[in-house]
């Protein structure tokens, strides 16, 4: 599954960022390690937080910065692997979290990726990046409704959400209202025309409404919940 959202914390950042702080050595990556992240560089900033990581084991934050740069190099496995040695460090941080969730929501697991966005959402509660993904992923549980609260309190903090505006569209017409969603999607579709998904889902709902259901078929299957090219 493709990341709806991109990053938007600056990893260098989030040396000086932590909110709920683990032990002092744990606090301060190597700075050339994030020298090469910062840069884009994951073949050699990999390589730099495995230096050391060799040299101080219990660095959560070198854990997190080696799995992001996992991640970013597609090695899904070892970056969620790297979330959970942060996490099991202690390391509070609501961008760490945000993106332990999505590794979480990726490999499959909605449960573990909820009980993460909500710990970005207790650290940084007016960041809408975080009611967000929970939506996504209470939905993929069939909490509807969770996910329905959970969108529209993105939104609320930030409306300029073409994604988090689709998905809300998504989730009316799971929950059989296809009212709310046309609207939704429509308003949508005017206010971003390069957005295609909206386009796309209106177009589906008409074909829906026109043909019967197949017994036994799940409506929402082909709604698009994303732009094509969405990155992580």
């Amino acid at each position: 599954m493709a990341r709806i959202a991109a990053i938007l914390a600056v990893i260098i950042a989030a040396t000086i960022a932590l909110t709920t702080p683990v032990h002092a050595t744990d606090l301060v990556c190597d700075s050339t390690a994030d020298y090469y992240l910062g840069r884009e560089d994951y073949a050699d900033a990999i390589t730099a937080h495995q230096r050391v990581l060799a040299a101080n084991p219990g660095d959560a934050l070198a854990h997190y910065h080696l799995g992001f740069a996992y991640g970013m190099t597609g090695q899904r496995r070892a970056e969620l692997s790297e979330y959970r040695k942060a996490a099991a460090l202690g390391l509070r941080q609501w961008d760490f979290e945000l993106n332990f969730g999505r590794a979480e929501l990726e490999s499959g697991d909605p449960a573990a990726a909820s009980r993460a966005f909500q710990q970005a959402i207790a650290l940084a509660p007016r960041r809408p990046e975080g009611y967000y993904n929970l939506g996504l992923a209470d939905e993929c549980r069939g909490m509807l409704q969770q996910a329905l609260e959970a969108l529209t309190a993105s939104l609320a903090l930030d409306p300029n959400q073409p994604d988090a505006r689709n998905m809300l569209g998504v989730v009316y017409a799971e929950q059989g209202d296809y009212a709310h969603a046309r609207e939704v999607w429509t308003r949508l579709a005017q206010t971003s025309p390069d957005f295609a998904p909206a386009r796309e889902n209106l177009a589906a709902l008409e074909h829906m409404a026109a043909a019967p259901k197949a017994p036994g078929g799940h409506d929402c299957f082909q709604f698009r919940t994303a732009m094509a090219g969405d990155v992580r």
